[in-house]
């Protein structure tokens, strides 16, 4: 089967042994009552984590990824030889205190080549996966074809408004990914970030901001709206917009869903 994507694969070998190293140097600490930091993970020649906001009544307002410069910077320039796609995973916990957000776990892909298409998404970037499924669960994703019943997403209003299904980016122990078919990207645009939704078996499981590390490099300050769909196939709080940025007073970049709404 011809593939659009050309995305890491998760691998539960590849997570245990990024989450054994978590208590590598860089770690943010919560600043107030009211911010979760999940433990931090090698990530590249840096770190990354999960840090949760929440509001006065303790409902999450905001998650993002949080990576130190060297986590950015210090990737591997070469294809990973142990994965069939070439990518390097990295898998961040979600905070062990703090609200329930929905999501499970952040699975960060860094493809030192991109992936297809050809002169789209074929330059260096992160994919960063927003799980709404348990990790176990994502290790069973699995596609026998393009026949397979498991790559169509049947309910339509599970799919946001100019989104489509694109068949061909099903990757096993990840999912079938929906794409905004009016990104700039996709309309001559150099391609700096995107977002991305991901499906199996019908289900939405997944959420995925799409950025090129050319980008994060800029240490940009860019807000975007997420286009939602008119329900969610499991209970959480899902974002109205996502951020791209640089914090200069922690020097981190920040890669976060913004104006969390519940879903139940």
């Amino acid at each position: 089967m011809q593939t659009f994507y050309k995305i890491s694969v998760h691998t539960s070998a590849l997570a245990a042994g990024l989450l054994a190293m978590g208590a590598a140097s860089g770690a943010i600490a919560a600043t107030d009552a009211n911010t979760y930091v999940g433990k931090a993970v090698k990530v590249g020649d840096g770190t990354g984590q999960v840090v949760v906001q929440a509001d006065a009544a303790g409902n999450p307002t905001s998650i993002a990824i949080s990576l130190t410069p060297d986590a950015v910077k210090g990737q591997p320039t070469e294809l990973n030889k142990q994965s069939p796609e070439g990518g390097w995973a990295y898998a961040l916990p979600m905070p062990a205190d703090g609200p329930q957000t929905g999501y499970s776990e952040v699975m960060i892909d860094w493809n030192p080549q991109g992936h297809p298409p050809p002169h789209v998404y074929t330059v260096p970037h992160f994919d960063f996966h927003f799980y709404a499924i348990s990790p176990d669960m994502v290790e069973q994703i699995k596609f026998t074809g393009p026949d397979d019943p498991a790559i169509k997403v049947s309910d339509p209003e599970l799919i946001p408004p100019d989104y489509q299904v694109i068949p061909d980016t099903a990757i096993p122990m990840m999912g079938v990914h929906a794409i905004d078919m009016t990104a700039p990207e996709l309309h001559g645009k150099p391609f700096t970030a995107t977002f991305i939704y991901g499906y199996d078996n019908g289900k939405l499981i997944f959420l995925e901001p799409m950025v090129t590390q050319a980008f994060l490099e800029t240490k940009p300050d860019e807000t975007m709206p997420v286009k939602t769909p008119q329900h969610y196939s499991s209970p959480g709080y899902y974002p109205t917009s996502y951020s791209v940025r640089y914090d200069a007073g922690q020097d981190r970049y920040l890669v976060e869903l913004g104006g969390l709404k519940s879903w139940k």
